[in-house]
C-alpha cells in the first residue's frame, strides 16, 4: 500500500473524511453511494499515487462498491487546513 492511501484510510478509520463539491457532483453523477466509497477505501487498490502533488498528497483507487461494481475514487490529503481525507 502506498504511504498516501495508507494516510487516507487512518483518516477514514478516524472519521476524518470530507466531500469536496465535485465529488459529490460526481458520485451523484455515477449513480455511487458515498457509504460504499468509504467503505471500501479498506480494500481499494492503488492506480496512480501523486504524494507530491502541489495542492496535498493525493492517490486514484480503484475500489468495488456494495455490490461489487467496479468504481475509481480519488482521494487527497490536505496539507494546510483541517486533517482529513477529501473524496
Amino acid at each position: 500500500m502506498s504511504k498516501t492511501l495508507d494516510a487516507v484510510c487512518k483518516h477514514v478509520s478516524a472519521g476524518m473524511v470530507r466531500v469536496s463539491q465535485h465529488g459529490l457532483q460526481e458520485l451523484s453523477d455515477d449513480d455511487i453511494s458515498l457509504t460504499a466509497v468509504i467503505q471500501g477505501v479498506a480494500n481499494a487498490a492503488v492506480v496512480e499515487d501523486y504524494p507530491d502533488y502541489a495542492k496535498g498528497p493525493c492517490v486514484l483507487c480503484f475500489q468495488r462498491d456494495e455490490l461489487g461494481k467496479p468504481i475509481h475514487v480519488f482521494w487527497g490529503l490536505t496539507t494546510n487546513g483541517p486533517d482529513v481525507a477529501t473524496i
